[in-house]
């Protein structure tokens, strides 16, 4: 009889960056009111310099509108948000120059080539044109850089928005959505571009509907409901916590029983089974982030 208390690894993690150094973002009660709907209502966080901080929650939590504000492109009804030390309802004109951002729908320009794509927004922000050349390379498409964006898959467009995003060597990394319509080998590549952005000390804000994703990626995670944040840890913590916490028993029968491992009775049946020879195998079963955001929302992403 073999004990295994671990389920087997499937595939190597990606290993995100552990969070140092002061808060490069940080934000107290922010709200935005539109009218009676309160998109944003009165969050406070903080991300260090160097995370990986996930955003999580249903369509219409507020993430979106978070990420607005935080770039500029909406301004709070009350509250207040700083990157690195600039207010940005205040001070926009020194933020915009520090951040970047891969926004949820495509906004490439079709007709031109992928490299004359990056060769504008590198005349945008005045830097060297040595600087695309590098970037194309980062992201697999040297290759394809003279071809029109128009050709490109959606994996390929969406590698072009990271190294676009990336042109001005941004401090802090706005993604909303990245992966999202993506092939799984497209998406894993664009989490492994993510995790190597971090490891080089870039501060990545993301928001996905993958709870697998922000597992493998996330430094912490702020679950987002109805414009308020329900809970916000580091994703081991919340599963703890949050999760259903159960183990998979092989018999000698070869039949599959789940435990759970909080239940006296369940704890009695595999004592049971133990004493009686009958346990093959035993696995754990972690808590997924879905599992928490299910107790914490109410209801499934």
């Amino acid at each position: 009889m073999s004990l295994v208390l671990e389920p087997p690894p499937v595939a190597a993690p990606i290993v995100p960056v552990t969070p140092a150094g002061p808060p490069i973002v940080e934000v107290t009660d922010l709200a935005k009111h539109y009218g009676d709907l309160r998109a944003v209502d009165g969050i406070t966080f903080s991300v260090a310099e160097g995370e990986v901080f996930g955003f999580l929650g249903h369509n219409g939590a507020g993430k979106t509108t978070t990420i607005r504000m935080l770039t500029g492109r909406a301004h709070p009804t009350g509250g207040s948000a700083r990157v690195a030390g600039f207010d940005v309802a205040t001070q926009m004109d020194r933020v915009k120059p520090l951040i970047n951002l891969v926004p949820e729908d495509p906004n490439l320009y079709e007709r031109l080539t992928g490299r004359d794509n990056l060769r504008f927004f590198a005349e945008l922000y005045g830097v060297p044109m040595s600087r695309v050349d590098e970037l194309l390379e980062t992201v697999s498409l040297t290759e394809a850089a003279p071809r029109k964006v128009k050709t490109y898959s959606s994996g390929m467009k969406q590698r072009l928005l990271v190294a676009r995003a990336l042109i001005n060597r941004p401090r802090v990394l706005f993604l909303d959505e990245p992966t999202r319509g993506l092939d799984p080998t497209s998406a894993r590549e664009l989490r492994q571009l993510v995790a190597d952005m971090a490891r080089g000390g870039t501060t990545v804000f993301l928001t996905t509907h993958y709870m697998e994703e922000a597992d493998e990626l996330c430094d912490r995670v702020a679950f987002l409901s109805r414009g308020r944040i329900v809970a916000l840890d580091v994703p081991r913590e919340l599963k703890l916590r949050y999760g259903k916490r159960t183990a998979t028993v092989l018999l000698d029968t070869r039949e599959e029983q789940t435990i759970q491992l909080d239940e006296a009775a369940d704890g009695e049946r595999l004592a049971g089974w133990m004493r009686d020879g009958r346990v093959l195998t035993v696995h754990s079963n972690e808590g997924t982030l879905e599992d928490v955001f299910i107790a914490l929302a109410g209801r499934p992403l």
